[in-house]
């Protein structure tokens, strides 16, 4: 038996990415990561519910980040600012741009994982949503700034994505989404 190593969840993460990239996550199997990563099936399914999982694992996380930071913006604000701040806190924890890029290509090629990936938007959106109702917003106005908010954040996640450069030059995507969230004020005022 080998050495025991750390960050098991991060190596099952990895090597996913990695065999996902290299053959389709149709044809990758959580017994192919698991020997890629160096652990056993059992602790993939102590990590993962099943392979698909790997690619939503920080939904939760997500969704907690941008609740919190939503209800925690100044009484003053008017919601789509709560809607930014939200947004803002949430995509500072993207860091690693290629494995993002990795995984949006992996969802892309697969119809399947592009519907998850819109009922985790959507989930998200009812959760700000809910966030603002909490701060007192009138449904549909707390309705309406959850979603342009999302609206917001996938066109910044993808101009982010499809930036060129490294980790050092790359775009900063919380000021993307800020500076998205100001484009659509513009559209919708008719600039």
């Amino acid at each position: 038996m080998g050495r025991w190593e750390p960050d098991a969840r991060g190596r099952l993460l990895q090597a996913a990415l990695e065999l996902f990239a290299e053959h389709g996550f149709d044809r990758t199997t959580v017994a192919e990561i698991t020997a890629r990563a160096g652990l056993t099936k059992r602790t993939f399914f102590r990590h993962f519910a099943d392979k698909r999982d790997v690619l939503f694992a920080g939904s939760g996380h997500l969704h907690e980040v941008t609740v919190r930071a939503v209800a925690e913006a100044p009484d003053s604000v008017r919601p789509i600012a709560a809607v930014a701040e939200g947004l803002k806190a949430a995509t500072a924890i993207f860091l690693d741009r290629e494995g993002s890029r990795v995984r949006q290509a992996v969802i892309a090629a697969n119809p399947e994982l592009q519907e998850r990936e819109l009922v985790k938007l959507a989930s998200l959106s009812a959760a700000i949503a809910d966030a603002l109702r909490e701060r007192g917003v009138p449904d549909r106005t707390a309705s309406l700034a959850a979603e342009a908010g999302i609206a917001a954040l996938k066109v910044a996640f993808a101009c982010w994505l499809a930036a060129p450069g490294e980790r050092d030059d790359a775009p900063d995507l919380p000021r993307l989404v800020l500076d998205t969230l100001d484009e659509l004020g513009a559209v919708a005022a008719g600039a």
